[in-house]
């Protein structure tokens, strides 16, 4: 049977990004969100996807085609709050915001449904993926923590990607994995400043807050990583960027794209942290060709972690 990540992405985006790699100028219409990018790259490793989420509206409908035209599997609720959207200007270059909005905070019934489904899909699936919302207020933290422990409890394996109440709540619940960017970690007041050794004692926090492993990335620098309980850094290997958004959702991807088939935890973390670097080669959030990260995973240097003096 081949291998499969339930993502819970609850809030999809539509995304719209207007570029002009030449003469024309080109319009490019994808579904999108943390979730969104995490499934294209899972996708891209030969590992199955069940997305779960909520959609309503015009671009509800929009996006459940879009989705499935990626070749994700989508288990959706039909929300009563439309769809959120973004709309990008990348003719210069550089990601021009021209409008967003992030989709109504979804209703009661609408998050029971969602929980629900969730729960079914991610005790069929072989590791779980908990994402986060497009923006705090649409999902209350709760629901994390709630999802994290029921699939935990009834030997799921949890793997979240997350930061501030939500990253709270998901380790109250348990999970697997957390990876967490570095400077989520002090925009949430969790580590006092970007030192090794303030981002260390926040591992070890997050650690006896319920997260059995986690991975802190570090945009350019080697991610700091608590593995089985040991701590190590991950040197990733150095490529020119063309887009580095979306490298730290392809980590995260590309973890547990390997955990689903059956790899152990050293092997997921090479193997996201190529991911995440192949990412940045690209316009694409969440993509990259499965041989190239091939490749890249034999220069992912992991290496015990020497505390500062």
């Amino acid at each position: 049977m081949a291998a499969s990540v339930m993502i819970f992405a609850p809030t999809p985006l539509v995304t719209v990004t207007v570029e002009q790699p030449a003469d024309e100028v080109e319009l490019h219409i994808h579904p999108g969100g943390q979730g969104i990018w995490q499934a294209r790259m899972i996708t891209a490793l030969d590992v199955s996807v069940t997305l779960c989420a909520c959609a309503g509206g015009e671009t509800g409908r929009v996006i459940e085609r879009l989705i499935a035209d990626e070749g994700i599997t989508l288990r959706v609720v039909h929300a009563g709050t439309g769809t959120g959207w973004y709309v990008h200007d990348r003719r210069g270059g550089e990601r021009v915001q021209i409008a967003e909005h992030p989709g109504q905070p979804l209703s009661r019934h609408d998050i029971d449904e969602l929980y629900g489904l969730a729960l079914a899909e991610g005790l069929r699936a072989d590791t779980c993926l908990l994402s986060g919302p497009t923006e705090p207020s649409v999902m209350p933290p709760d629901i994390y923590r709630r999802l994290a422990a029921d699939l935990t409890n009834n030997g799921a394996r949890v793997v979240a990607d997350l930061s501030g109440e939500h990253l709270t709540a998901v380790c109250e619940g348990g999970l697997y994995l957390l990876k967490v960017a570095h400077e989520q970690l002090v925009r949430d007041g969790r580590a006092k400043n970007d030192s090794e050794h303030a981002l260390v004692k926040s591992i070890q926090t997050l650690h006896e807050e319920g997260a059995a492993s986690v991975v802190v990335s570090r945009a350019d620098q080697p991610s700091i990583a608590l593995l089985d309980g040991e701590l190590y850094q991950v040197i990733s290997p150095k490529l020119q960027a063309a887009d580095t958004m979306g490298a730290g959702d392809s980590l995260t991807a590309g973890i547990a794209a390997v955990l689903a088939k059956g790899g152990d935890l050293t092997d997921a973390v090479r193997t996201g942290t190529a991911a995440g670097a192949i990412n940045v080669t690209r316009h694409g959030l969440g993509s990259g060709r499965a041989d190239a990260i091939a490749e890249l995973v034999l220069r992912v240097g992991i290496v015990p972690y020497e505390r500062e003096k």
